[in-house]
């Protein structure tokens, strides 16, 4: 699957530290002698899954510099780094955000854009898609990108993922004290092996439930984000040649940290539901019949 995010996976790892620190703290005891506490727990959930997300969204930008090695340019006097800045800028401007740091990376065909901030988001391209693209699909592409932050998608993924990720930390808890006090009939204070086992495997399948939900959310944001190139631009051509041309090319393989943030994908199959990007071919039409 080529498109695992650094979001997810940064926010699922600090989960984890949370879950220890937690553990160590004594702020996980929902479950007491007179059964389980589901206001403590439901407390404990969104600590648990809104502190993953959110904290994952404040690192992602300096995750993403240096997880892609990207090298700010917006100084550079460099004539096509120039360009590439005042391309930002001039969309950042239309948009009515604060303008980005612009990055360069090396690497295939691809670009992405991240930031907790509207006004300080970070907007990067790689050398591939510079040499293997025109001037105006090149263009098309940072439109892409800076619609992304004047949407607040980074935004609205967190608040997505951290829902998810309650709900499953909740669920799976439940259904194991079910397990574990109903069904085993487990009548000693704390947890059992049932309760223990449960949690650890529904906390996996609810989880993989969750990313489905999450990737369909997130290849809706490329949509909308292709229709605000296109509108930052004046004109949905250029989208529509540069999605074109990506389609003819191999997206480049970014960094797990930065994958779900890059400009295409090609999925195919089952993984096709763990996509964060639509196929490229969906995209092309939804710009041609969009009114």
């Amino acid at each position: 699957m080529k498109r695992i995010v650094l979001f997810v996976l940064t926010n699922l790892a600090v989960m984890v530290v949370l879950g220890i620190t937690a553990s160590l703290l004594g702020v996980n005891k929902f479950l007491t002698a007179n059964g389980l506490n589901l206001g403590a727990l439901l407390g404990f959930s969104l600590l648990m899954g809104f502190g993953g997300a959110i904290i994952s969204l404040l690192i992602s930008k300096p995750m993403a510099k240096w997880s892609t090695g990207a090298v700010i340019i917006n100084d550079s006097n460099e004539p096509t780094h120039r360009w590439i800045v005042g391309t930002v800028r001039q969309f950042a401007d239309k948009a009515g955000i604060g303008m980005p740091d612009v990055a360069l990376y090396q690497g295939e065909p691809n670009a992405f854009a991240t930031g907790a901030f509207k006004n300080s988001a970070l907007v990067a391209v790689s050398t591939g898609l510079l040499e293997g693209m025109t001037k105006e699909e090149v263009e098309a592409v940072i439109g892409h990108e800076v619609a992304h932050v004047a949407n607040g998608d980074m935004v609205t993924m967190t608040l997505i993922q951290g829902v998810m990720n309650t709900f499953v930390v909740f669920l799976s808890r439940v259904i194991g004290y079910v397990v574990d006090r109903v069904i085993l009939k487990n009548d000693r204070e704390g947890p059992g092996i049932g309760y223990i086992v449960t949690t650890i495997v529904l906390d996996i399948v609810l989880g993989v439930l969750a990313a489905v939900v999450v990737a369909w959310f997130s290849r809706q944001r490329e949509y909308r984000a292709d229709a605000g190139a296109a509108q930052l631009m004046g004109r949905r051509q250029p989208m529509i040649n540069a999605l074109a041309r990506l389609g003819g090319l191999e997206p480049g393989a970014l960094p797990k940290a930065v994958q779900n943030m890059g400009i295409s994908s090609k999925p195919s199959g089952l993984m096709a539901l763990f996509s964060s990007h639509p196929p490229i071919e969906d995209r092309i039409r939804a710009l041609q019949q969009a009114q």
